[in-house]
């Protein structure tokens, strides 16, 4: 067994006490599941590339955000111990490090099968060594007439002694001798350079990668120098900042503030550094001078940055390629809805369930849109989270105030890494007239609800909207999502209170039907588990279904395992993080975890109690993860109508059905693929095909 396979079975144990894992190392499992939809042969060959560069966006993610903050964690309090596994950051840093770099060569090894498997479709990436000598004259013009006059170039000396490396760019270090001195040479890769050159004529597309194009012609940029190493490095530095505010804040425009704290992102500490070799003096010269540990220094001796296997198509013929790929597909929108010609009085009427991607967006859109222009409609309140860069929604909310609508956007600034976005919406919708709320003191507003008020006469009438994800034009499309549009009195009143605690930073309330976090959405959760334990305790059947991305708060954890030692059955599909073991006799063994990672992100979160006449379901914007029930405002809608309740519980029930995409988590915190009995069952394919009937 190879070394690194030991360090990452060792560092697997450590992850895992009793009943809980822990939460770094579960996220780990959820993007090996990613990546190994790369290998899946079920999905097109372009959709497996582009999973390859999910895999990697994510763990870069996951170094800046994760990573970074146990950094600081060990720094500022290195006794505190995560409050399932007993680990202490310090302990959760090497347990990383050691199932990161097993997953490093696992990346690598699926990168070289995509290739061939691409080379067969159409495309062969080129490397150096494969290279002509009529090719690598053709690749040596490119490099020095489109890309040494982008790159930037220094030499360390005694004038220039230290580099300060940004945040997820590549570099090539070189070390250099002139004159009997020994130097070392810095080039730094421009963004605006192309990732692939295209090379050679004919019906197979050639295409060479810039980094094999540095590799094999970069030494041309230092003349006069002669190289004795080179090395390709990219550094990763911890973007899990403050934004935590005081008294002292408050004279300040909140905006400028946030603008400061991302622009320090470039100069926080380095939390990763990646090589492209080992063997290399270039790279202690580079730890020592980082001054990181050893243990958070991984090779990649291709590429650091896969993100151009999303656009791979692009070198195909439409003709080509549209085999390659998943089918197109627009989210259906009822007849009913299509043909209703007001859907203010259609909302009056009966509620409206949407479910993203298989239903279209643009009801909600063409619902604000008639509202801006409704003379009824006085009021419009809604909370941003993340917005499409082309956003139709912040135009027709633009568009209301200056029809003279109360318009009012709470708009998290603190959306991480969507925070400049923000900023600028903010700005934008503030022009307009919007009143702009910025959040609710510490708190975190990942809540998803539109409240509109109408004065119809002398009745005040209410719809409000409420979701599980963000009101973002793109993303409705990758990501299942389900919404609810509702024109009941009490809701509507819930959310009218909603925003006018927002205003007046106020948690102390308590809604009539809404649960709330950080006050009463636990409370209420845990409230109905208790529920089904007491009929269990009863000899009743007590049954829990719910979905979610992640779970990690350890009271619900617990409440979730006394749940079933008292008999209750519950079935969780969690996409991401779990760190609740099931199947453990005696404790967790009526509990049953799926995992799908599919074409669309499963981003829906659903809290069902109970079957037949008692069945309460809930629909939210929150995970079970102590971060949103305690540290955001966050919203769970109870599901009124009947006949959406029973579309709500038959998705998860197709979800619990399938045996294509579903990974099940054992008791040996191993996701396994789901026993295949019967008919294949892939339950986003079934939800495609069933769109719109």
């Amino acid at each position: 067994m190879k070394e690194s396979t030991v360090a990452t079975e060792k560092a697997k144990k450590k992850f895992i006490r009793d009943i809980y894992v822990n939460r770094e190392y579960s996220w780990l499992l959820f993007n090996k599941r990613v990546l190994d939809q790369a290998k899946d042969l079920t999905n097109p060959i372009l959709e497996r590339c582009k999973f390859l560069a999910i895999s990697q966006s994510n763990l870069d993610e996951f170094f800046m955000v994760r990573v970074g903050s146990l950094y600081n964690e060990n720094l500022s309090n290195p006794q505190a111990t995560d409050n399932k596994t007993q680990l202490t950051a310090a302990k959760q840093l090497d347990g990383i490090s050691a199932v990161v770099k097993g997953y490093y060569a696992e990346r690598a090894a699926c990168y070289n099968t995509l290739r061939k498997d691409i080379a067969s479709s159409g495309i062969r990436i080129m490397r150096a060594a494969e290279l002509t000598p009529r090719q690598s004259e053709e690749c040596r013009e490119i490099f020095t007439s489109h890309i040494m006059p982008l790159l930037s170039l220094m030499v360390l000396d005694a004038k220039h002694p230290l580099m300060q490396f940004e945040n997820m760019k590549s570099y090539m270090l070189y070390d250099l001798e002139k004159d009997g001195r020994r130097m070392i040479g810095v080039m730094t890769f421009n963004a605006a350079l192309d990732r692939m050159y295209k090379i050679g004529t004919g019906k197979k597309v050639r295409l060479m990668p810039l980094e094999e194009i540095v590799r094999a012609f970069g030494h041309l940029a230092f003349i006069g120098y002669s190289v004795k190493d080179k090395m390709m490095m990219r550094v990763t530095r911890n973007a899990d900042f403050d934004t935590h505010i005081d008294d002292a804040d408050l004279e300040h425009d909140f905006s400028e503030i946030m603008k400061k704290k991302v622009e320090s992102r470039a100069k926080l500490n380095i939390v990763r550094l990646e090589v492209d070799k080992d063997d290399s003096k270039l790279k202690d010269f580079v730890l020592k001078l980082l001054k990181l540990n050893p243990k958070f220094c991984f090779k990649d001796e291709r590429f650091f940055d896969y993100k151009f296997m999303y656009s791979l198509g692009k070198y195909l013929p439409a003709e080509v390629s549209a085999p390659l790929k998943y089918p197109p597909f627009k989210g259906a929108v009822s007849e009913e809805i299509a043909g209703a010609p007001s859907l203010i009085e259609l909302v009056s009427k009966k509620d409206l369930f949407l479910s993203y991607p298989y239903d279209s967006m643009s009801p909600v859109v063409d619902l604000l849109e008639e509202c801006a222009s409704d003379e009824r409609v006085r009021s419009i309140k809604i909370t941003i989270y993340r917005l499409a860069s082309h956003s139709r929604i912040a135009e027709l909310l633009c568009k209301a105030s200056e029809n003279g609508k109360q318009v009012t956007v709470v708009i998290e600034l603190c959306a991480r890494f969507d925070e400049e976005n923000n900023m600028y919406f903010a700005s934008k919708l503030q022009e307009a007239g919007c009143t702009i709320i910025y959040g609710m003191e510490n708190y975190k507003v990942h809540s998803k609800i539109i409240s509109i008020v109408l004065k119809d006469g002398d009745e005040i009438r209410y719809i409000t909207h409420l979701g599980t994800g963000n009101y973002n034009e793109s993303t409705s499309k990758q990501y299942t999502d389900l919404n609810i549009i509702t024109a009941d009195q009490k809701i509507g009143e819930d959310a009218v209170a909603f925003f006018r605690n927002i205003a007046i930073c106020n948690t102390e309330f308590t809604y009539n039907r809404l649960l709330v976090a950080p006050q009463t959405l636990k409370s209420g959760l845990v409230a109905y588990i208790d529920r089904e334990i007491e009929k269990a305790k009863k000899g009743k059947e007590g049954y829990i279904l719910a979905k979610m991305n992640s779970l990690t708060d350890k009271t619900i954890i617990d409440k979730f395992a006394e749940a079933s030692q008292t008999g209750v059955k519950i079935e969780l599909v969690i996409r991401g993080i779990c760190c609740i073991l099931p199947g453990i006799a005696g404790k967790t063994d009526n509990i049953r975890v799926i995992s799908i990672v599919g074409r669309f992100l499963e981003h829906s979160r659903v809290y069902s109690f109970g079957k037949g006449d008692d069945r309460v379901t809930y629909i939210s914007s929150a995970d079970l993860m102590t971060r949103n029930t305690d540290k955001r405002v966050e919203i769970a809608a109870p599901v009124l109508d009947e006949k959406i309740a029973d579309k709500v519980v038959g998705i998860l029930q197709v979800m619990l059905a399938d045996n294509v995409k579903a990974r099940k988590l054992c008791s040996d915190g191993k996701y396994r693929k789901v026993e295949t009995l019967g008919e294949m069952l892939d339950a986003q394919a079934y939800f495609l095909k069933h769109a719109g009937k």
